[in-house]
């Protein structure tokens, strides 16, 4: 593995725990929540100038279906990105309390909440739509499972992991946040750290598993396409 991969990789990790933490902004109070928003950004930018190459690529080549899916969530997520970033920086009051901002609580708080959620499962649509690439450089770091006993506990663990995200989903209320049924986020400050990190990360697992599956069987309705296509031209 080349330094410039794990480089990506480390940061996307970064990222995705970064992303856990910021959603826990009544574990870990204003200021750090702040400062946590401030690091995601930067690691954020980072993240595109390592993958400069989908800027110059974007409108270059044939759209297949998954690629079209790729484009669509990479485009979504950074809008939320940057509603995150507009919003956050004027409902600042540590972080960028220098600057003289003032008012727009009635804009930003909902586009701050909206910008969120739908960040965490565009983010988390986004890893699984890579998700052959991150298992092929894991594979690459560890070896193959070749016990299909293995293989099979490990998709059981996995889809358990899942059908939880879909409870944690509805138990949190995302939908009700990311269309704005609701203007406040309702926050357990007695839920222990170790639960929220569970059910937020059996969330995330939920649509990467999803976004995953999709592109599976994408792929494999491509693959008998040109098989059958070759078949009939020859």
């Amino acid at each position: 593995m080349n330094r410039k991969m794990i480089v990506r990789i480390s940061i996307d990790f970064v990222m995705t725990i970064l992303l856990l933490l910021l959603m826990a902004r009544q574990i870990t109070g204003d200021t750090a929540h702040e400062w946590l928003g401030l690091g995601m950004f930067v690691l954020w930018i980072v993240h595109h100038i390592l993958n400069h190459k989908w800027y110059k690529q974007l409108f270059k080549g044939k759209y297949t279906l998954l690629r079209t899916l790729q484009q669509i969530t990479n485009i979504l997520l950074s809008l939320s990105m940057l509603g995150l970033l507009v919003s956050g920086i004027i409902l600042s009051r540590n972080v960028f309390a220098f600057l003289p901002l003032s008012g727009g609580l009635a804009l930003n708080r909902p586009l701050h909440i909206v910008s969120a959620f739908w960040g965490f499962v565009l983010m988390a649509l986004h890893l699984g739509l890579h998700w052959n690439s991150i298992l092929t450089v894991i594979k690459k770091a560890v070896g193959t499972v070749s016990l299909k006993g293995a293989r099979i506990v490990l998709r059981l663990v996995n889809a358990a992991i899942a059908v939880y995200g879909i409870y944690a989903f509805i138990k949190n209320q995302f939908l009700s946040y990311m269309f704005l049924s609701s203007s406040f986020v309702f926050f357990d400050f007695e839920q222990p750290f170790l639960l929220f990190f569970a059910e937020y990360l059996s969330i995330m697992v939920l649509f990467v598993s999803i976004a995953h599956y999709v592109t599976q069987r994408i792929r494999k309705r491509a693959k008998r396409a040109a098989i059958a296509q070759n078949g009939v031209g020859s």
